[in-house]
């Protein structure tokens, strides 16, 4: 039989263990401290693993409180952002002060030194290839 690797089926295979030594304790007197030994020591890891999964329900819960709060907060800070630039004006240096961006103004586009490239005409018609019907003459 393979050992368990996981706590919960070590768990399990040492309460099976307890239980069968229990139930053949008259057939194996001389293993009677070890029969109490390993029950003690099942019941509590039994006790450890509901305390364990007590907790994580509680942190489960926690967790989920805790991100409810933070969501709530943020709504707050931002009515809290808007109210604080309506009250000083949105150009004040005060407002950086709760988090919120004074508008500066638009930074003005940076000059450039080349002019523009201007764009070559394009004739209407193209010329026509040497040897065509338009460019040989005809002798009339």
């Amino acid at each position: 039989m393979a050992r368990e690797t996981r706590s919960a089926g070590i768990l399990g295979d040492l309460q099976r263990l307890s239980g069968t030594m229990d139930a053949n304790k008259e057939e194996l007197p001389q293993m009677e401290p070890f029969r109490l030994k390993l029950t003690g020591i099942a019941t509590q890891a039994f006790e450890v693993a509901k305390q364990q999964a007590a907790h994580k329900v509680a942190k489960q819960e926690s967790s989920k409180q805790l991100r409810k709060l933070l969501i709530e907060g943020n709504r707050i800070a931002d009515v809290v952002r808007t109210a604080v630039k309506d009250h000083f004006g949105p150009r004040e240096e005060k407002v950086a002060e709760f988090g919120v961006q004074p508008f500066r103004g638009r930074k003005a586009k940076p000059a450039t030194d080349k002019p523009a490239p201007t764009p070559t005409p394009v004739p209407a018609h193209p010329p026509a290839p040497a040897g065509s019907a338009a460019t040989v003459k005809s002798d009339q």
